[in-house]
């Protein structure tokens, strides 16, 4: 919620994390992330930028129909995710915009916190390597996302043991 377009390099596909907006009592305010390695640099395949595209384009004709009612000044800066006059949307709200289009799109229902763990299970299912997905988690070690996340992965046992024997026995 807290991620600004001068972040966001769409030529390269690649996002700078670099702080959160986060809500306290219903009040917003800018935060820097967790941890240390959760200010971190995440590469963004050709889909997502695409759309980042469209949605660069579609905020900035929101810009010109508000004129100057729209909202650039203080917590909702630059922000890529905003209402259509430019304020922050406020996490909750944007949770249950979230939970409303996943009802709508008939898929199996889930919170948007759980965006993230999905996002880390499919890369380990994927065979992505763990230090990669710790890094795009902003994990501070890759120990956590190993004990967070094994449970994704019980089938590289089997295919660790099935890669070994083609080494040993040819």
């Amino acid at each position: 919620m807290g991620l600004r377009w001068r972040d966001v390099d769409l030529e390269t596909g690649r996002l700078a994390i670099t702080q959160t907006l986060i809500a306290v009592a219903w009040k917003m305010s800018v935060s820097a992330p967790k941890t240390k390695k959760g200010k971190r640099s995440v590469a963004l395949d050709p889909v997502t930028v695409t759309v980042l595209r469209a949605h660069r384009k579609s905020q900035l004709e929101e810009r010109l129909a508000w004129g100057a009612a729209w909202e650039d000044d203080g917590l909702n800066k630059d922000l890529v995710f905003r209402r259509e006059n430019g304020t922050a949307i406020h996490p909750d709200s944007f949770c249950d915009w979230f939970e409303r289009h996943i009802r709508a799109a008939g898929v199996p229902r889930i919170n948007f916190h759980s965006v993230r763990h999905t996002h880390a299970t499919l890369a380990l299912q994927a065979g992505v390597h763990p230090k990669v997905v710790s890094e795009r988690l902003g994990h501070s070690t890759i120990a956590i996302t190993l004990d967070t996340y094994s449970h994704a992965i019980p089938a590289m046992q089997e295919e660790a043991a099935e890669k070994i024997a083609r080494l040993v026995f040819g």
